[in-house]
C-alpha cells in the first residue's frame, strides 16, 4: 500500500489501523498512524453512559477530519487530541 491509502486506512476502526500498521507504508504515513491510534484509544471513553455518547460524536468528527486530511495529503492534527504523540 502507498502512503495515502495507509493514511486513510489508519483512521478506519482497529482492524483498519492494524492493517495499515503492518502492511502499509509506515514511514510515509507515520503522522496519520499516530493520529489514528490516538483517536482509537480515546474512543474507548464512549463506554460511559450519556457523556460517552457525546464523546463518540466528537470522536467520529475527529475520524472524518483525519480521513479528509489524509486524502488531501496534508498533516493536519485532529482537534484537542492532535498534540499527543504515541508513535515516534
Amino acid at each position: 500500500m502507498d502512503a495515502k491509502v495507509t493514511s486513510i486506512l489508519s483512521y478506519c476502526t482497529w482492524i483498519g489501523w492494524l492493517i495499515a500498521f503492518f502492511a502499509g507504508d509506515k514511514e510515509g504515513a507515520k503522522f496519520h498512524l499516530n493520529q489514528g491510534l490516538v483517536v482509537m484509544l480515546f474512543s474507548l471513553g464512549a463506554i460511559i453512559p450519556i457523556i460517552g455518547w457525546i464523546w463518540e460524536i466528537f470522536i467520529v468528527v475527529c475520524m472524518v477530519l483525519g480521513i479528509i486530511s489524509a486524502a488531501k495529503g496534508e498533516e493536519k492534527e485532529v482537534p484537542l487530541l492532535g498534540k499527543i504523540q504515541i508513535l515516534k
